[in-house]
């Protein structure tokens, strides 16, 4: 199989690192419209096209993939699909879902298979938090705190332009609420409470906090923040019977978890004015602590996967019925913020 490129900055250097792994796929060339970017190509050997009508005519391309600025997405995804092309695009999969349905609308009329690069999903991160839930040692979890936090601000790109689809939610919103709604599957979302901030760019998000209520119960805190000098833990997880944490992405963390034992000659902590039995910490013999049970991936079972379904091999690892849900998601989160109100998601 052979894939084309639209758009050569550092994420197509990134998927060509992945494909360069990848059997059967090669890269067949690229277009990008700044001359910066096709000079790179050039001296790495990497052909260029003329234009994107040249790109798409070329009969030898059975994939393309679209890494583009977000404003560009949906244009050139269903151009692509309309030459006849399958396409992978990157995240998020458009600037609204008026457009993610204009691009499913493109994939179903041309017979192509349409998917979004939600790489995170591979995130190794976000699948010990999966296994944790998984072996049900906290008990029954009530609430997940998922959080991601840098120091320096939006990049100095058009990621700070909004009409190109800038600002935080749409930038890791987009992988974490996906991870999100991809860890309670098959459980509705029920309300979404959210607040964006403006500390460092005025014209978009350069963060976000939302708390998301679903049906069974549980409260979910996503937060994204870039003026954040002090990083609070990347996962945080409550449950009736312990704790999870794990504090960055090289998967820092522990379980600690009750152990049965009563506590009931619990002793009183002084604090500065006064004494509490609430707060004090439980005694060593009452709680038990775990490692992490850490849980390594594959980020080349994307293209595998993406192959493997235009060879009507496999099913798609991911559908755009779960993308579609992701950015309606976004577009609810700009309104509770905007309006600050909650928003009614799916509730009955």
């Amino acid at each position: 199989m052979k894939i084309g490129m639209i758009g050569y900055g550092g994420m197509a250097h990134w998927h060509k690192e992945i494909i360069e792994g990848i059997d059967g796929l090669t890269l067949a060339g690229i277009w990008d419209t700044a001359p910066a970017a096709r000079e790179r190509a050039e001296e790495e050997g990497v052909r260029v096209y003329e234009s994107q009508q040249e790109l798409l005519s070329q009969e030898e391309i059975d994939l393309v993939l679209v890494a583009t600025p977000n404003d560009f997405h949906c244009p050139i995804a269903v151009a692509a699909l309309e030459a006849g092309k399958h396409v992978v695009c990157e995240k998020p999969a458009a600037l609204s879902s008026e457009e993610v349905a204009k691009m499913q609308q493109a994939a179903e009329e041309n017979g192509r298979f349409l998917t979004i690069h939600q790489n995170r999903r591979w995130d190794e991160d976000f699948l010990t938090v999966c296994e944790i839930l998984k072996q049900k040692k906290l008990g029954e979890v009530f609430r997940i705190e998922s959080r991601v936090h840098g120091s320096r601000g939006i990049p100095g790109d058009w990621r700070q332009e909004k009409e190109k689809g800038g600002g935080m939610v749409l930038d890791w919103g987009v992988h974490l609420l996906d991870q999100i709604l991809l860890m309670k599957q098959g459980v509705k979302l029920a309300r979404v409470y959210a607040l964006t901030t403006h500390v460092t760019n005025q014209l978009v998000d350069d963060g976000f906090s939302v708390e998301l209520t679903f049906e069974d119960g549980v409260q979910v805190l996503v937060e994204v923040g870039t003026s954040n000098f002090i990083s609070l833990p990347r996962w945080y997880v409550l449950g009736s019977d312990g704790t999870a944490v794990i504090r960055d992405w090289e998967l820092n963390g522990e379980i600690v978890c009750a152990k049965g034992k009563s506590e009931t000659d619990v002793v009183p902590v002084k604090t500065a004015a006064g004494l509490t039995k609430t707060m004090a910490p439980r005694r060593e013999d009452t709680i038990c602590t775990w490692p992490l049970p850490k849980v390594s991936s594959e980020i080349r079972e994307f293209y595998q996967n993406v192959m493997a379904v235009i060879e009507g091999k496999e099913e798609p690892r991911i559908r755009l019925e779960e993308v579609m849900r992701v950015m309606k998601l976004m577009e609810a989160i700009f309104t509770s913020a905007s309006e600050r109100r909650v928003v009614e998601f799916e509730a009955q």
